[in-house]
């Protein structure tokens, strides 16, 4: 029953906290196997490997090399090893006491690991005080994404904005969008729907729901998740870290971001458009058109129903 979790890392002094903690506050850490992928400056070193029997893969390169978030995600679940579970974070989390049982639990009471699932959130935030982490929530319930006030359709794109929405509820909530620094879903998933390294950023939540959706796997969010997340602002108490985009970096390579930012725009655009690509195309199992009609937003027609602005009921 064992869980991989996937860890895509840019520059990021917290990464080393989160591999501790992970390990520290699992019931059973040793039966968690880490794939990371660490972009850090040549010669920066190399995460250590958690206590209790946790395994780690790692895959380092250097700031120069990276092409992003999702081109690393999808070398992070490349390292997958046929894991019971599979977990996708980003490099700054902190954890509840027992939260790989939990999320196992939590899971299996929807019915996975025979039922295609994923459980999903942008999570609430914690900030370091006096070097110790310490809780920021903002609700006691759900977590459910929705499109952000305010959100239209770009007339040269398809990238919509997104937030989490409390909302007090004691059971899983269906959801249709995915937060990409908090995916859990049985292991297989990574082998069936693996990331798209040809999207950048900006999207690339939209891509994985639409691929998920019409795959067949339902999204869902939880009540009590138990993972935070820290947020890059200047009252988290951690280091300043450094984004894919900042200037000197971008400085240090021969395709800049702003490229391939719009490469990836141009991929979520071909993807909602129904063409093939491949592995990383959209599913028969569903339709967008029957996406367009269970959240509202509909991508043939540029449209946001006022429903893509509310959370799922049960």
């Amino acid at each position: 029953m064992g869980i991989f979790v996937s860890i895509a890392s840019y520059c990021d002094p917290v990464l080393p906290f989160t591999l501790e903690r992970a390990a520290a506050m699992a019931s059973d850490p040793a039966g968690l196997h880490f794939g990371v992928v660490d972009q850090s400056p040549a010669g920066s070193p190399r995460p250590f490997l958690p206590t209790g029997g946790a395994r780690l893969s790692q895959v380092q390169l250097d700031v120069a090399d990276a092409r992003g978030p999702c081109w690393a995600r999808a070398i992070a679940m490349s390292l997958y090893d046929g894991e019971a579970w599979f977990l996708q974070l980003d490099s700054h989390m902190d954890f509840d006491p027992g939260w790989d049982e939990r999320l196992v639990a939590q899971a299996q009471e929807l019915g996975a690991p025979a039922r295609d699932l994923v459980l999903t959130t942008y999570p609430d935030a914690f900030r370091f005080v006096d070097g110790q982490p310490v809780r920021q929530p903002t609700a006691s319930g759900v977590l459910a994404q929705v499109l952000r006030p305010g959100t239209t359709f770009a007339t040269d794109h398809p990238v919509l904005s997104f937030e989490a929405q409390p909302v007090q509820s004691s059971v899983a909530l269906p959801a249709f969008h995915v937060g990409a620094g908090c995916l859990f879903a049985p292991g297989r998933i990574a082998q069936q729907l693996p990331y798209d390294p040809w999207l950048y950023f900006h999207g690339e939540e939209q891509a994985y729901a639409l691929r998920l959706y019409t795959h067949g796997w339902d999204l869902f969010h939880v009540p009590g998740l138990p993972i935070h997340h820290l947020y890059n602002d200047p009252g988290s108490g951690a280091p300043p870290r450094p984004l894919h985009w900042d200037a000197a970096h971008d400085a240090l390579r021969q395709t800049g971001w702003w490229s391939l930012e719009q490469r990836s725009r141009a991929r979520l655009a071909a993807l909602v458009a129904g063409e093939d690509l491949g592995v990383y195309g959209l599913g028969s199992a569903r339709t967008l058109a029957a996406y367009a009609d269970f959240c509202g937003i509909d991508y043939a027609a540029r449209t946001l129903a006022p429903r893509a602005f509310t959370p799922r009921l049960p």
